[in-house]
């Protein structure tokens, strides 16, 4: 590999504001780089994560127009952890509003792991509207993906982290830790018991999304209130398989094939196994596909960082030739 891209330098947004989208929801958004840029979106992961400033050093600011925003109910976005109208196909809706608030004809789409998930089916429902589209961790949100992250599987690979997972979890109850967890945090008898389950909930996240430990990470996950949303969400979500037919996007994936696209996936990806991502290329090989050495699930690996940031700034100097 040629010298590793890292992040654009740290940049303030110039435009930072609230859009309504109904049922009671309120988004936050922000944009950076150059108003008038190349426009593009970035779709946070989780469900129910947040975007952060790191994610904005993504994208060439001097070239790109971004608009990131917190999906419903976490980060900034109101009422916080909300499960109310709150659908992989709510969400999809709210990016194509948040186009057209921006006036953009179409943009270039930025998923990393439940991002891609989302990213993914935007794009093959508002296909005319994606320029490009840059995936990253992706997983098919099957139910055997849940069996070997929360049951059988990353277990066998962080034993340690694991023993802190089952901790709160009755002995009786551990045959179906998804079902355990969904209960202690959505219909936990107390506040505080929904709140300690959602923490160690986060922090079995936070230790197996990286090949190498990161403090910093494993802090953020640890944070309640940002675990309050992340494990609220995201339990909602997978059990309701994200609201996708199985095999859904796979088969949708023929829809993408006149858009520029990357697939960016960690070979030692523990949450979101490295087959979702051969898969998503083998039904859509338009796209160029990086399986990459040496790296985990997280998009600050350095070697996912590299091909990310290469992809962002690709698309950005087909754009200025375009123009010029």
């Amino acid at each position: 590999m040629s010298t590793l891209r890292t992040l654009y330098p740290a940049i303030d947004p110039y435009e930072i504001g609230a859009l309504e989208v109904g049922d009671g929801h309120v988004l936050y958004w922000e944009r950076i780089g150059t108003p008038g840029g190349k426009p593009a979106v970035f779709l946070h992961g989780g469900p129910g994560g947040g975007c952060t400033p790191n994610n904005r050093r993504l994208f060439d600011p001097s070239v790109y127009d971004v608009l990131l925003f917190d999906q419903r109910g976490c980060g900034r976005s109101t009422p916080h952890a909300s499960l109310d109208a709150n659908t992989t196909w709510h969400l999809v809706g709210d990016v194509e509003r948040l186009r057209e608030m921006t006036g953009a004809d179409r943009w270039l789409v930025f998923g990393g792991s439940w991002g891609a998930t989302l990213a993914l089916a935007y794009a093959q429902r508002d296909v005319e509207r994606v320029s490009e589209l840059v995936v990253r961790g992706v997983t098919s949100m099957s139910p055997s993906d849940l069996h070997w992250c929360y049951q059988h599987g990353v277990s066998q690979i962080f034993p340690d982290a694991w023993e802190s997972f089952i901790e709160p979890i009755p002995a009786s109850e551990r045959a179906d830790l998804f079902a355990a967890y969904r209960r202690l945090i959505l219909d936990g008898e107390t506040p505080e018991e929904a709140e300690a389950a959602a923490v160690a909930w986060c922090r079995w996240e936070g230790a197996t999304s990286q090949l190498m430990p990161n403090d910093e990470l494993t802090t953020a996950f640890s944070n309640p209130r940002f675990a309050h949303a992340m494990a609220r969400i995201e339990i909602h979500y997978l059990a309701n398989r994200c609201w996708l037919e199985e095999g859904q996007l796979l088969r949708g994936a023929a829809r993408l094939k006149d858009i520029p696209g990357s697939i960016i996936h960690g070979r030692y990806d523990m949450p979101c196994q490295a087959r979702s991502a051969w898969e998503l290329h083998k039904a859509w090989p338009q796209a160029d596909f990086h399986l990459v050495e040496g790296a985990g699930h997280a998009g600050s690996e350095p070697g996912i960082l590299h091909h990310l940031i290469e992809a962002t700034d690709r698309y950005a100097a087909s754009w200025k030739d375009c123009r010029s």
